[in-house]
């Protein structure tokens, strides 16, 4: 994201799956740290649904404790199975409740983004 187009009080979150391989969420904490270094001034924290630590509603709480008020939601999945069709929507609902005045803002899943697929033929063609 053009750190001149965010806004001082959005912030990111990278929800992933979560596994208990401490290596897995280097993938997903490097994409965060590449967030960091473009957009100095947006808050961005990674969150997962299961096996790993923190969960998106403790994620949440911190950064809205930090000042934000509108939050991205950023579901990194490749594919769109049952977590982002069912239990992701059901997340989001709970959080519009437990915070009514917080913009949340729900991102397709990035698989979906045909930037992504391309750069994933380019990388299996090279």
């Amino acid at each position: 994201m053009n750190s001149s187009v965010q806004r001082a009080d959005r912030a990111i979150v990278l929800f992933a799956h979560g596994s208990r391989d401490p290596q897995w969420h280097r993938p997903i904490q490097a994409v965060a740290d590449a967030i960091a270094l473009r957009a100095p001034a947006t808050p961005v924290a990674c969150a997962y649904l299961e096996l790993s630590a923190p969960d998106l509603h403790t994620v949440c709480d911190r950064l809205i404790g930090q000042g934000a008020s509108a939050l991205t939601i950023v579901p990194m999945f490749l594919g769109v199975g049952k977590h982002a069709r069912e239990d992701l929507p059901e997340l989001m609902t709970q959080l519009r409740q437990h915070w009514p005045a917080i913009d949340f803002q729900l991102q397709a899943a990035v698989g979906e983004n045909p930037r992504l697929i391309d750069l994933l033929a380019d990388i299996a063609l090279s």
